[in-house]
């Protein structure tokens, strides 16, 4: 594949040595400082088969919509945009365009959503526990609580008539840990997912990557992960 990478921080770093080993070119590293109003994105963009984005939630919609209007396929990695989602759905469908999202490209992440989704649905049925979610990042992680965190309190309030707390915390150079947990008075269950390095996050984002070349319309990582990992079979 001949790849785009806009955002050249430690994840897109990571994202582009994995993509070489693998064989493939990369065209474009596009960072906030080589954005230039002489050399749009969009025509930058143009030639490349697929787009990886792990650059910054401010930075989504114009991503989106250089990358559609190239039509050039969009794996967007970032978080903190969630309120733009709207937008972003409008931009791809207006362009025919095509972009696969998530809150967290790990596919051990995405196994832990359904056992987490799963518990869920069992400790509703007891009244006696509350649930809550912690999460902890490496000191230069900007949003809190983290997309991941947000998309398990998501799935759990499918489950849960309460509000769920979530707690962050931002130090050092913690690649990622998200618990979940059930208080009661007498015990406490806890689910975790602890990161030990970020290479499972841009693994799956290329996974997504060679997925997505050939198709049309927006996709959510976590629901068509089944397809992802069966296609590289």
């Amino acid at each position: 594949m001949k790849l785009a990478l806009i955002g050249h921080g430690a994840m897109g770093q990571l994202v582009e040595t994995l993509a070489r080993a693998a064989g493939d070119e990369i065209g474009l590293v596009q960072t906030s400082r080589d954005a230039s109003p002489d050399q749009p994105l969009k025509h930058l963009l143009e030639g490349h088969d697929v787009a990886i984005d792990f650059s910054v939630g401010g930075a989504v919609l114009r991503n989106v919509e250089a990358c559609a209007a190239a039509g050039v396929p969009l794996v967007e990695g970032t978080t903190g945009w969630q309120e733009n989602e709207p937008a972003v759905r409008r931009i791809i469908e207006e362009h025919n365009g095509t972009l696969v999202y998530g809150a967290n490209f790990s596919i051990g992440v995405n196994v832990f959503y359904r056992i987490v989704s799963h518990a869920a649905g069992l400790m509703a049925r007891l009244d006696q526990y509350e649930a809550f979610i912690e999460e902890e990042h490496h000191s230069r992680k900007r949003d809190a609580p983290s997309g991941t965190a947000l998309k398990l309190k998501g799935l759990m309030t499918s489950h849960s008539k309460g509000d769920i707390p979530i707690a962050s915390v931002r130090a050092g150079h913690i690649p990622g840990t998200h618990r979940v947990g059930f208080d009661s008075a007498a015990d406490q269950i806890t689910l975790t997912h602890m990161a030990r390095t970020r290479e499972g996050f841009a693994a799956g984002a290329l996974l997504a990557a060679r997925w997505i070349v050939g198709r049309k319309g927006v996709f959510e990582f976590s629901e068509v992960i089944d397809q992802i990992v069966n296609s590289e079979k």
